[in-house]
């Protein structure tokens, strides 16, 4: 597979891409490592969605198992009807890891999300992530830099005090890789608490032994966390802004914080707010209020229940014919969950909610051109983990699935 290494802005990089033409299938990156995505040949611009579906089909039965396609649950519908396996990040990334006869691994989601599957897949798998665009706002809220910063800085004014990074998946490989190295794990939404309480719990009794947690980088989930389950106050929770020197706070505010929360959020999450749960109980009598931990802490309190995509999907699940259910997270799902469970009412928390933009770059075009170029013996938008990255972020992810 060719690699083409561009310098410069992004203006030059996709001149040059032009220049080469449609044809090339390598991997295209920038100087600084971000991987750019080659401009979709024409001919699947121009094709309908019931050619793109035909292609799909026919694609898949000649790929047979030597394909495995993996579909986020805020994947839209045109995307996520091929999937072989639904789920999030987490529940995917297992997924994929359980079946090691398949060569490729079409992930269906974002570039962190590829990057973890890569990291854990077997070494002859090749995972793909259908166009390169498709990443995550709250991951580019944390860069590596920025954390080294702030670790070295929180190790000085913290001396004496064992401090155990965090991360949520939604983060970057190296990322990942820092908190391996440093003693860390990483956590997802479902099994944040598990992590956190791991991170605090001493040595002896099998825990990291940290006096405090760095956790980031979505502060609202850390939050949710440790006021809601772990019994810590909101007092307790610094948040460490990167913009700010000292992240913003005082030597004795970082000192005395068991908690330090990154100052970072999701895009789509954040936009729910205390007054739509009042509304919506306003509207609908006896609705039954569930939203994602991502949300803010006001949110997450006044709602009647809250987890990750997969509880959302039991909640709704459990219900009984006649419920109404408001739903605080990404539209896509909602939508899909109205249409399984027609016998109860589905409805997205804010009317006005927006789609996950970088999760709907994926779209049927992509997924039918990596699946040809694939058939044509070409593997273009290979997602791959260089080491030492790759090591270091994989001792990260370990530790999650070996607490849980």
């Amino acid at each position: 597979m060719a690699t083409l290494q561009l310098q410069g802005d992004l203006a030059t990089a996709f001149d040059k891409i032009h220049q080469i033409g449609d044809g090339f299938s390598g991997h295209i990156t920038m100087e600084r490592g971000a991987a750019l995505q080659v401009p979709l040949p024409e001919k699947y611009v121009r094709m309908t969605p019931d050619e793109i579906a035909a292609g799909i089909t026919q694609a898949r039965a000649i790929l047979g198992e030597r394909l495995v396609v993996l579909g986020h649950h805020y994947q839209r519908e045109e995307v996520i009807r091929w999937a072989d396996f639904r789920g999030d990040s987490f529940k995917l990334c297992k997924d994929a890891a359980a079946r090691p006869e398949a060569e490729f691994l079409i992930f269906c989601g974002v570039h962190f999300m590829a990057e973890s599957a890569d990291i854990l897949s077997a070494p002859h798998q090749k995972v793909i992530l259908p166009d390169l665009h498709a990443g995550c706002s709250m991951a580019d809220m944390a860069d590596i830099d920025q954390v080294e910063e702030a670790w070295e800085s929180l190790l000085e004014a913290c001396a004496g005090q064992k401090i155990i990074p965090i991360t949520y998946m939604n983060s970057a490989a190296n990322l990942k890789a820092f908190v391996g190295r440093n003693g860390g794990a990483v956590c997802t939404s479902s099994n944040a608490k598990k992590i956190m309480d791991w991170a605090l719990t001493p040595v002896e009794q099998g825990g990291a032994g940290g006096e405090k947690l760095l956790f980031f980088p979505d502060q609202h989930l850390g939050r949710n966390t440790a006021v809601l389950e772990m019994g810590f106050s909101l007092e307790q929770c610094a948040v460490w802004d990167p913009h700010q020197d000292m992240g913003g706070q005082s030597e004795e505010t970082l000192r005395s914080a068991p908690i330090l929360l990154w100052k970072g959020h999701c895009s789509v999450h954040g936009t729910f707010m205390p007054i739509h749960i009042d509304n919506m109980r306003r509207q609908h009598p006896g609705v039954h209020v569930v939203v994602h931990p991502e949300c803010t802490y006001e949110v997450v309190v006044k709602a009647d229940s809250y987890g990750s995509t997969e509880k959302i999907r039991q909640i709704i699940a459990a219900g009984k014919p006649g419920d109404v259910f408001a739903v605080g997270t990404e539209i896509n799902l909602v939508s899909r969950l109205a249409l399984e469970y027609p016998d109860r009412t589905v409805l997205s928390l804010n009317p006005n909610v927006c789609v996950c933009s970088t999760m709907y770059r994926v779209d049927g075009p992509h997924l039918l051109w990596v699946m040809e170029n694939l058939i044509a013996g070409r593997v273009v938008n290979q997602i791959i983990v260089p080491e030492p990255t790759a090591s270091e972020a994989k001792l990260a992810l370990d530790r999650m699935l070996q607490i849980g």
